[in-house]
């Protein structure tokens, strides 16, 4: 396994996974969804040869921002928002966990409460942008990097999470740099070992 030292800081990204959401109601009557958001070390296959994970204590320093619980990234479909007590993150040695307090004054708020209820929706998305990373080249030659700081705001509860391809473009892009500077790495040595030194 061999560590490489490329950060790419690039635009908004958006991550997703399955996930066990519920509605829970609490005894004052009040019903939320709740469940994990992103999962720390756990691989997330972006693509064939490339992976990535969540370092524990990624989103720190975010926890603070204004951040909205949608559904399907829809801006339209605010399920709740931290700046108005509506939605709660915290991140835990499991990952980052997200309670959103649903809204009994909004339709498409209980209809998402609905489907996630039965079992309809249970899979969660990110949306944020990465400040700081690790990328490795593994054994079997793929790349895997590790997400060690993330700029996070927005939480979705979605009915198919997916990967967007301008991520995997991104990706594959920082793939082909990763190899490019092995290479040239490798041309170096040789280099040097040619001219004995």
């Amino acid at each position: 396994m061999e560590k490489l030292d490329v950060n790419y800081i690039g635009d908004r990204q958006v991550r997703a996974l399955p996930t066990n959401f519920e509605v829970r109601t609490e005894g004052d009557g009040k019903k939320y969804i709740e469940g994990y958001f992103a999962v720390f070390n756990s691989d997330y296959n972006i693509a064939p040869g490339m992976s990535e994970s969540i370092a524990p204590g990624a989103f720190t320093k975010s926890l603070g921002n204004d951040i909205r619980c949608l559904t399907d990234h829809d801006t339209r479909l605010v399920l709740g928002r931290t700046t108005a007590g509506t939605f709660e993150v915290h991140q835990d040695e499991i990952g980052l966990y997200g309670k959103a307090l649903v809204n009994p004054k909004d339709q498409d708020a209980l209809n998402t409460e609905a489907r996630v209820d039965r079992g309809d929706v249970n899979q969660a998305s990110i949306g944020f942008n990465i400040i700081n990373q690790d990328s490795e080249i593994r054994d079997d030659g793929s790349v895997h990097w590790t997400i060690r700081e993330i700029e996070l705001f927005e939480c979705s509860v979605c009915t198919f999470p997916a990967y967007e391809e301008t991520n995997i473009f991104a990706r594959s892009k920082e793939k082909e740099e990763i190899f490019k500077r092995k290479d040239e790495a490798w041309k170096l040595r040789m280099k040097n070992k040619l001219k004995g030194e």
